[in-house]
């Protein structure tokens, strides 16, 4: 039989600390029916709640609180550092089974590639819990938005099918993840989705390069009328920033691989390990820095983050620190375009599990 085991903040919930010292955890969209949906399967808990005296009781007790008769067998509850693939042992020997029978279910790309390590199943979000039960892909999706149809349609459309948005370049273009079955539900609702690479144990991101590009005049007269130029300067612009980013990011371990044009710049899905946020354009002129990184998640809601944490990133690449990692920017419950600093989640001291 299969066990499911999730990770708290991000995934299954939002927390903050109250007064009294205590957790509350506030469960995300869309995390109620998927638990609804799984009643009678095995399920647990990996999660880091911190080093601080009872932190794991306290997180434990908010757990039991947010989530009644959900996880009822504390054999499957597993607090600790998941900077490694230990705790994921741990947890395929407490549900008596195979790894190969664990699903891991969390938004941190880092945390998957621990449990994949360990051999475990893994899926970015709780909607795509059953997809990873049965061992089908999610995939990086950029979703066109017609000419006649508003991000409102789109939001109804995703939210009944497997797909989660995290990130809205433009009222016309979305960036999201989707499985096949995602992808059909959009093509038959009338929405274009241009899949792309498996999500697996990476993480999107949008680096920018703000670098003037010039744009050969055949290019821009190419393609769509009035639209062209900007097209034309869109695609060359993601060129040259991805250019720029694999060949700073050369020798590292894991992948990069581009994801298309995004807002000044292009989109990007790493691997675990590979530290995008560590590399910018280069500077033209007094400027300090012409790029910044904006690290895209999976934890969302089923809705894209109108304020996306944006990093300042150093001059060259740097070698990664032992169990380094690449965090990307949560999805909030707004469809919208306005874009601003925002917090990966809750963080008061001592942080949230």
């Amino acid at each position: 039989m299969t066990t499911l085991f999730f990770d708290i903040g991000g995934t299954l919930a939002d927390g903050s600390l109250e007064a009294d010292g205590s957790w509350l955890l506030r469960p995300r969209p869309r995390v109620t029916q998927v638990l609804d949906a799984f009643a009678g399967v095995p399920m647990g808990v990996i999660s880091d709640p911190g080093t601080e005296p009872g932190a794991a009781a306290r997180v434990r007790e908010a757990l039991r609180q947010a989530f009644p008769g959900r996880f009822p067998d504390d054999r499957l509850v597993h607090f600790g550092p998941n900077t490694g693939r230990a705790i994921f042992d741990d947890a395929v020997r407490s549900s008596g089974g195979a790894a190969d029978d664990c699903v891991f279910v969390g938004e941190d790309h880092d945390e998957r590639a621990f449990a994949r390590t360990a051999g475990l199943r893994v899926a970015p979000h709780p909607v795509f819990t059953r997809a990873a039960v049965e061992n089908r892909p999610v995939f990086w999706t950029r979703i066109d938005v017609p000419q006649g149809q508003v991000l409102g349609v789109l939001e109804s459309v995703v939210n009944g099918t497997e797909a989660v948005p995290v990130h809205v370049a433009s009222p016309r273009l979305v960036l999201a993840m989707a499985t096949a079955v995602g992808v059909d539900a959009l093509h038959r609702a009338g929405f274009t989705a241009d899949v792309r690479g498996q999500v697996e144990d990476t993480a999107a991101f949008l680096v920018r390069d703000d670098r003037p590009v010039p744009v050969p005049e055949a290019f821009a007269a190419a393609g769509d009328g009035a639209r062209a130029p900007a097209a034309a300067e869109g695609a060359m612009r993601a060129a040259a920033a991805f250019c720029f980013a694999s060949g700073e990011l050369t020798g590292y371990p894991g992948r990069l691989s581009s994801l298309g044009p995004a807002p000044g710049g292009v989109y990007v899905a790493a691997s675990a390990g590979v530290p995008v946020e560590e590399v910018h354009a280069p500077a033209d002129g007094p400027r300090p820095r012409n790029g910044a990184t904006t690290r895209v998640s999976t934890s969302g809601d089923g809705r894209p983050s109108p304020f996306p944490r944006t990093c300042s990133v150093s001059a060259t690449a740097r070698e990664p620190a032992p169990g380094s990692t690449t965090r990307p920017v949560t999805p909030s419950s707004t469809w919208t375009t306005t874009r601003g600093t925002r917090p990966r989640s809750p963080a008061p001291s001592p942080r949230p599990p």
